[in-house]
């Protein structure tokens, strides 16, 4: 790869260039959506690289997805914590009961 075969970021770099129609088409709060899509395909392109798919999208959707599992962990952990601090204040309602059938 390099001087012969384009390398995997030169890949995504056209793979991005190709999909500006449909970011164009986006609506302006989805464009940076799409832009962070592209940021953590990025992120592996490292490993991406190595794999050396003939179709660069593959290795992009994953690393897409694993960026997003990263995010839903840190996520959940935030909320285990602040369900934490809910119950330590003892301000959570009992299980399955709904404020109003506490009355």
């Amino acid at each position: 790869m390099g001087r012969t075969n384009p390398t995997y970021r030169d890949a995504l770099r056209a793979l991005e260039e190709r999909w500006q129609d449909f970011r164009r088409a986006l609506r302006r709060r989805d464009q940076p959506r799409f832009d962070r899509l592209f940021e953590y395909a990025r992120e592996h392109a490292d490993a991406s690289g190595l794999l050396n798919h003939q179709n660069p999208l593959w290795p992009a959707v994953l690393s897409i997805d694993l960026e997003q599992e990263a995010r839903l962990d840190e996520h959940e952990a935030r909320l285990e914590k602040l369900e934490a601090q809910l119950e330590g204040t003892g301000s959570e309602t009992d299980a399955g009961e709904s404020p109003e059938g506490r009355r």
